[in-house]
């Protein structure tokens, strides 16, 4: 029963990262409509650029927001912000007259989905059983790829529709019901962070809404482990940070990890290859409404993928092992894609063509499958309450704003150096894969208290006072992350 709850809180949730995808997504097929290039004056180069460019600036600036006022406001208040926001962004969006109004719309959607992309991993952390704590905070992921999946199918269901402003309207007029839909979720049924309570100094509050969640557990287990929540957040709330200096010195490690785990990300090559797969599949001398199936068949493939591990392996098998699984697969992938896209895209061979194809989608069978949730859940779970909102968002805008970089470069790059940019992000993941190696230590099945533990931080238990953290946890672990614990990123 317990579980049930917390996968509907989850799945509601994650309509706020349905909406990071979908919003995302969308451009890649408005921008590509004669309709909407006639309607908006023939925009140059530079201004369709924006259109992806601005919206990923609003996502860092939103990020940003977060670690200003997300503790202040809450999970809830803050998400129930950036719904306002995210709902007048895409009215604006779907209403545009002129190209002008169009990117207004863009930043503003993209500066609510930026804070709440990275508030919903951070708030389903917070209320997740330990155990299942990777099915529950996936979820925030698989919101993403869901949304990318449908964004992708409306793209090309709009193709068809008769030439006019209703092939790009009607996608965006389909986002504006659902940041209204969260809002009231989240007004009404949805619990608030236990952790966040205890931290604002609501303890009688926290106690009703971790019961409300934990419904499952024993009288006795949910008296301990909420003891063990509040002794630990309280013991760090002693030690009250005010600067980001002091931040990277008492908390170098976790945070750097966090922080890591989101810039690798951008630097898999995931977004270029998403937003320029229409590029990619040109070079290859395919048609346009096959095009756009294509693509769409690439977002079902991201969503399949991302469902099942997260299903089936992100608590059972570990985050790091998914981690380090998904940078070495894509390092080989996009290898193998490099060398296919160069031997056949000038040619004549359809089989040479489609396994040129083929690499894409094992890319994103790998990315979506083994990355995607894991590393939005990994970078919320491994800090520390006190700086969860602070760090997730500098991390989440450290994210967005290494896409812009590598997202404005794409088409000149596919145009200059052509399948040679696949390089450019293998180099990138193999440096990721070593500091994942050496630095990520495991987190599954353990509380957010005791993640601490594997960071070599204190783990304060309600009647000992502080204990060194390998005094609290099994062997295995402890071996397991002795490196990471000694060195620091």
């Amino acid at each position: 029963m317990a579980l049930w709850y917390s996968l509907g809180i989850a799945f509601f949730a994650a309509i706020g990262t349905f909406l990071f995808g979908f919003d995302t997504g969308i451009a890649t097929t408005t921008i590509a409509h004669q309709s909407w290039i006639d309607y908006m004056d023939n925009p140059s180069k530079g201004l369709t650029g924006a259109v992806v460019a601005v919206y990923i600036a609003g996502e860092a600036v939103g990020a940003f927001t977060q670690t200003f006022i997300g503790d202040k406001l809450g999970r809830i208040r803050f998400m129930q912000l950036m719904c306002v926001i995210v709902t007048i962004g895409t009215v604006i969006q779907t209403a545009s007259v002129n190209i002008g109004m169009f990117l207004a719309g863009r930043v503003l959607a993209g500066y609510a989905v930026g804070g709440m992309v990275a508030t919903v991993p951070i708030y389903l952390s917070e209320i997740s059983d330990p155990r299942y704590r990777g099915l529950i905070g996936g979820i925030s992921g698989c919101g993403i790829s869901f949304g990318t999946m449908m964004s992708n199918w409306v793209g090309y269901a709009c193709s068809y529709a008769s030439y006019g402003p209703v092939q790009w309207r009607l996608p965006l007029g389909i986002q504006i019901p659902w940041g209204m839909v969260l809002f009231a979720g989240l007004s009404t049924f949805m619990p608030h962070s236990p952790r966040q309570l205890i931290r604002s100094g609501k303890i009688e509050q926290a106690r009703s809404e971790f019961a409300r969640i934990r419904r499952g557990l024993q009288s006795f287990e949910m008296q301990e482990e909420f003891l063990l929540m509040q002794a630990q957040i309280e013991y760090e709330m002693e030690r009250e940070i005010t600067s980001y200096r002091e931040i990277f010195r008492l908390f170098r490690h976790r945070v750097l990890v966090s922080i890591a785990v989101q810039t690798m990300t951008s630097l898999t090559g995931v977004n270029v290859i998403q937003y320029y797969q229409t590029i990619l599949y040109k070079s290859l001398g395919i048609g346009s409404h096959t095009i756009l199936a294509l693509a769409a068949v690439y977002g079902t493939v991201a969503f399949l993928s991302n469902c099942v591990t997260t299903k089936y392996m992100t608590d059972q098998w570990g985050r790091r092992k998914m981690l380090i699984t998904g940078l070495g697969g894509i390092v080989l992938i996009e290898i193998y894609a490099a060398v296919m896209q160069r031997e056949f895209q000038n040619t004549d061979n359809r089989v040479g063509k489609g396994f040129a194809i083929l690499g894409i989608y094992l890319f994103v069978v790998c990315y979506y499958g083994f990355l995607n949730s894991t590393t939005w859940l990994y970078g919320a779970e491994v800090l520390p309450i006190a700086l969860r909102s602070k760090v997730m968002g500098l991390a989440a805008a450290s994210h967005f704003i290494v896409n812009v970089a590598v997202t404005e470069a794409g088409p000149s790059a596919f145009a200059n150096i052509h399948e040679n940019y696949y390089y450019v992000f293998v180099v990138c993941s193999v440096f990721f894969l070593g500091v994942a190696y050496l630095y990520f230590p495991e987190t599954k099945q353990k509380t957010l208290e005791e993640v601490a533990a594997a960071f070599g931080d204190r783990v304060v238990l309600p009647d000992d006072g502080p204990k060194q953290a390998a005094s609290v946890v099994g062997e295995a672990d402890h071996v397991e992350s002795t490196e990471a614990t000694t060195k620091g990123v």
